[in-house]
């Protein structure tokens, strides 16, 4: 069934994205707007356990890479060249997934914001521009910070890449990984997407209240 983008479009008009680069404050948007504005927080993952059930080998490849790797050594140990393709696969694929799960949640009355991987053309097709937003940051945050944050799977990799018997060359092989995949090319991809767009700047300083602000406005949600 192919189903026209005008249709999508419409099933998805309370749905609001944030995407953009790792370490830009995409998740911490998601959870403070979802708070003040009574949405439907959808963070990092969110449709995972969607994926897990339905997701098919041949249909899904990408999306089922844990399926048949050997181990997680395995996982950490992918070249940089392959990890970037595999998760930009990945984003791919999941949006034939995100989408409907969206349309699921619309169904229960509440806006949605959801921190999402949905590439950007496929974005342009089916979402307005005031309901889409990117956030990026440098990618020196995006790299050398990746491992900063308490998250659960952030911190179970660390340690599989700690467990290495190599581990710094490992953790040096997973760090050009995540170097391809906030790339110059990928930034200015989302840079020059034409959707409204918010730069973190390694400051210091704490900017969360008006980023929030920021983007409450470009939502039109005050």
């Amino acid at each position: 069934m192919d189903i026209p983008d005008n249709i999508l479009r419409w099933y998805l008009r309370d749905a609001y994205f944030i995407t953009g680069t790792a370490y830009a404050g995409k998740s911490t948007m998601v959870q403070m707007l979802a708070e003040r504005y009574d949405m439907t927080a959808c963070g990092e993952n969110y449709h995972m356990d969607a994926a897990e059930a339905c997701a098919d080998p041949d249909l899904q490849p990408d999306l089922c890479y844990f399926r048949r790797m050997k181990s997680w050594e395995e996982f950490v140990r992918r070249t940089p060249e392959e990890y970037e393709r595999w998760m930009y696969g990945v984003g791919r694929e999941a949006a034939g997934i995100e989408v409907p799960e969206l349309i699921s949640l619309s169904s229960r009355g509440k806006k949605i914001i959801a921190d999402t991987n949905i590439p950007l053309d496929l974005l342009h097709r089916i979402s307005d521009w005031n309901h889409v937003a990117v956030m990026l940051s440098p990618q020196s945050m995006s790299v050398e910070r990746f491992f900063d944050r308490s998250d659960p799977e952030k911190q179970f990799l660390l340690n599989v890449i700690e467990g290495c018997e190599d581990s710094e060359a490992v953790m040096a092989n997973y760090r050009a990984g995540l170097a391809r995949i906030n790339s110059r090319e990928h930034y200015d991809e989302f840079a020059e997407s034409g959707f409204f767009t918010l730069v973190r700047e390694d400051t210091g300083r704490d900017t969360r209240e008006e980023v929030c602000r920021a983007l409450a406005e470009h939502f039109g949600l005050n």
